[in-house]
Parts: structure tokens; sequence; C-alpha cells
């Protein structure tokens, strides 16, 4: 058990709230998320950054939350499942997954999530290779992953129609 001086006190801004967190400085980024505020939507996996089902957005870029300690957060805005949500209903990310049965178990689907909206930030109109790049990192060991370029496409062009 830490000891309070080992403890580090910190600022994290995740989903565009602020949250004052006192951590050691090895604690992960995803275990500060899950355990500490609660956000679950953070899936971890293999823990050694392979899988992506713990990928949230670092200052809109994807990140993998186990690969990162929490204190390399501090300063940074964070996205995880839970933001990227609307208040009701479902973002047009989620609805086109909805649409096209891009997941199933749903374990690797955050993480999905949140990688295609920061490849749509990027880029609005992305080729299937694209997609499929931008997707590399997240395994999905369901879904065998053409239904979820499907979904992305989609999205793609609802976000391109406004």
């Amino acid at each position: 058990m830490a000891t309070v001086s080992e403890l580090q006190h910190i600022t994290l801004r995740v989903n565009g709230q602020t949250y004052p967190v006192e951590v050691e400085a090895r604690w992960l980024l995803s275990d500060v998320l899950r355990h500490q505020l609660g956000l679950t939507g953070t899936h971890v996996g293999c823990e050694q950054g392979v899988c992506g089902a713990c990928t949230v957005l670092v200052d809109g870029q994807p990140q993998r939350s186990c690969l990162m300690f929490a204190v390399q957060a501090e300063g940074s805005e964070i996205t995880t499942i839970e933001g990227a949500s609307p208040e009701e209903g479902l973002s047009a990310v989620q609805s086109a997954f909805q649409n096209h049965h891009a997941l199933q178990c749903g374990f690797c689907t955050p993480a999905m999530i949140l990688t295609t909206e920061a490849l749509l930030a990027r880029n609005p109109d992305p080729t299937e290779e694209e997609i499929r790049e931008a997707l590399s990192g997240n395994i999905c060991r369901c879904t065998g992953y053409q239904f979820i370029v499907e979904a992305v496409q989609e999205a793609a062009e609802r976000r391109r129609q406004g």
C-alpha cells in the first residue's frame, strides 16, 4: 500500500471534466480511469498495448491507456467512450456500428469507436485501405472486421452529408 509521501496529486481532464486524483507515479492511465474515476468503458485486455482494447483519445489521438502512466496524461484532454457518447441516443459512429452489426461481444467496441472518431476527425473521406490501417491496432475476435469497415464508411458518409 502506498504511503501518503508516495502519492502525487495530479489533475486529469477527462470527457470535459476536471478530476483531482492522487496516484503513484507507476499507475497506468487505464487503471486510474477504471478504478478511480469509474469509467469502465475503457477495457483492459492484454495489458501490453497489443490488443487496443484500452484505447482512449489523448488530445484527439488514439492512445493505449495501458501503456501510459496517469501522470503523463496531466495537461491533456482525455476522451473515453463515455465522453464520445451524446447525452441521449447514439453518435453517428455508434449508430453506424449498430446499423452494420459491427459488434458482437462488445469488448473491442469502445476502442474501435474512439479510433474511428479520431480517423474521421483527421480524414473525413477515408478509403477502405485507410480505414483498415487506422483500425489495425484494435483486435476484434468476433466480427471479421468487414462490418466494422462498412460502419466506418457509413459514419464518414453521414458526417460529410451533415
